[in-house]
């Protein structure tokens, strides 16, 4: 077996499907099955199940997937580490995360990680889940994911950088506007702008309702939270959110964020495959946004 029969069996382990990776690889269909043969005759048995939508691994396969995983990740990230030392100051950090992360976590790391690293290139693959980020995580040559900090992941270290308390974003007309908090049983008699229930804090914060025995209706639901501000300020809705860094809603203006304390502070920070085998640029960066994301949500307060 070679290293390419592994990269491309845990590339169809992922997909589920020979025909996807042929197409993400620019190959024929037939000489991807030929590395998935040459592996199921080096190991003896047969190492993925055909299905009539695609395939899946066996046992064995699943087996061999997870430790092709975790050496491919490895190696990739030792060659990583040999180009920055041959590079100097000149490599790459690769980042996946959220659609809107960057703006609200990143955005003046970004520019003091330039200034002081102007031939380091920084490459961002937008995810829509933390979900969706552990797994671009472990297959690829990703260096850091943002992520919602959750249980534990297979094969991920995940360290929080800051927490975010939750809000009712409302119209400033709105009869909940001037209280200042609100409380969840209260949310029964409103209709919520939600997120997708795929997504990491849109769980976390159904898990928080389930706990304290709050029941709430939706007609609504966006990609982010920047979105549902939008919404809850034309009075399309309220919003539950997480105070991110960078907002700035003003006392005069159509929109009030009404603190929720009963809820349990959303965390959120960094996942890699392993901290000591970071490359020096990437500690370098997750370190530069932390320090930046400490100081900026030390300066936010709901208004």
């Amino acid at each position: 077996m070679t290293l390419e029969d592994l990269r491309v069996f845990v590339a169809v382990c992922r997909a589920g499907s020979l025909s996807a990776v042929a197409r993400e690889l620019d190959r024929t269909q037939s000489a991807v099955s030929q590395h998935v043969k040459r592996l199921e005759r080096e190991a003896g048995m047969s190492l993925l199940e055909r299905r009539p939508r695609g395939v899946v691994p066996t046992h064995a396969g699943r087996v061999l997937c997870d430790a092709a995983s975790d050496s491919i990740a490895g190696l990739d990230l030792a060659l990583r580490r040999l180009g920055d030392l041959v590079n100097g100051d000149s490599g790459s950090v690769r980042v996946t995360t959220g659609g809107t992360t960057v703006r609200h976590f990143m955005s003046e790391a970004v520019v003091s990680f330039r200034q002081r690293y102007p031939k380091v290139s920084l490459e961002f693959r937008t995810e829509t889940s933390s979900r969706g980020c552990f797994d671009a995580l472990t297959a690829g040559d990703l260096d850091l994911a943002w992520v919602t900090i959750g249980g534990p992941v297979r094969g991920i270290e995940q360290r929080p950088v800051v927490t975010l308390p939750w809000v009712l974003a409302v119209r400033a007309d709105d009869p909940l506007a001037d209280r200042p908090c609100v409380h969840p049983a209260e949310f029964g008699d409103i209709s919520l702008i939600r997120l997708p229930r795929n997504s990491s804090s849109g769980a976390r914060l159904d898990a928080a309702f389930a706990e304290l025995g709050v029941r709430t209706s939706s007609d609504t639901s966006v990609a982010d939270w920047d979105t549902a501000l939008l919404l809850a300020e034309l009075g399309l809705g309220h919003a539950v959110v997480p105070v991110l860094p960078g907002w700035e809603v003003p006392g005069d203006g159509p929109l009030r964020l009404v603190p929720v304390p009963d809820l349990p502070p959303l965390p959120v920070g960094w996942a890699v495959r392993r901290w000591d085998a970071l490359t020096p640029l990437a500690r370098v960066f997750a370190d530069t946004v932390a320090r930046g994301c400490a100081a900026r949500a030390a300066g936010t307060r709901p208004v």
